[in-house]
């Protein structure tokens, strides 16, 4: 039977030195890297969600993520990447351990997508989200934007939805005076995304906070108006 170390090893297996180096100078963080793809990741993570349940899956993601590896912490945020996890205090809890160490945008992108499954589930959980929007990382507060990003999806919201979506816009609307370049791209990649499906509430966002935001940031928002 195999057991999480089992599982590591298995990824660590598909090493290339030469991706590696690859994707080292791309993603320029320091960290260990293997040089897997996300196709060979998506093969085995599926493998594992056969091969590990409830308590045992969330254990194998705390190893993967706290082995630091690049594909390692990748694979985990894919393993908790489900719509229907019952009970799921478990996975919400070890994906709020993951986001104070964010420290770049595809790990942080991976994670968010998890999270956001969690955060559908449970909106409350929102309460939680909303204090990230203060915190001195700029992932962790960039992160309260992407992982609600499932709110400007909604083509017919219920007026809970609706309410949750103006108090993400007001997430938003804090951070426009935040110059940091990805700060930015989240704001105008969340107004883009809603632009689709409400486009009125984009419009009156841009018409009061366009001019503090950053000129490429608006031109991504107003890229479907």
């Amino acid at each position: 039977m195999m057991n999480a170390a089992d599982a590591l090893a298995q990824l660590m297996a598909l090493q290339s030195d030469e991706k590696a180096a690859q994707m080292a100078a791309y993603h320029k963080v320091e960290r260990p890297y293997l040089g897997v793809s996300n196709p060979e990741i998506d093969v085995l993570y599926k493998q594992w969600r056969v091969e590990f349940d409830g308590d045992a899956r969330v254990e194998l993601a705390l190893l993967l993520w706290d082995s630091n590896i690049h594909e390692a912490r990748i694979a985990a945020a894919k393993l908790l990447t489900q719509a229907r996890i019952k009970p799921d205090d478990a996975v919400w809890d070890e994906i709020c351990r993951w986001v104070p160490q964010f420290d770049a945008w595809a790990i942080a992108d991976h994670a968010s997508g998890a999270g956001a499954r969690r955060l559908i589930a449970h909106p409350e959980r929102l309460d939680l989200v909303e204090t990230w929007t203060q915190d001195e990382n700029i992932w962790v507060r960039r992160a309260a934007l992407v992982m609600t990003l499932p709110w400007t999806k909604q083509n017919h919201p219920s007026d809970d939805e609706l309410a949750q979506r103006d108090r993400i816009l007001g997430w938003a609307a804090g951070y426009v005076n935040d110059s940091e370049w990805f700060i930015q791209k989240a704001i105008g990649w969340w107004l883009r995304s809603l632009s689709k499906h409400d486009k009125p509430r984009v419009v009156a966002f841009l018409d009061q906070h366009g001019d503090a935001m950053k000129a490429f940031a608006v031109k991504e928002a107003r890229k479907y108006l």
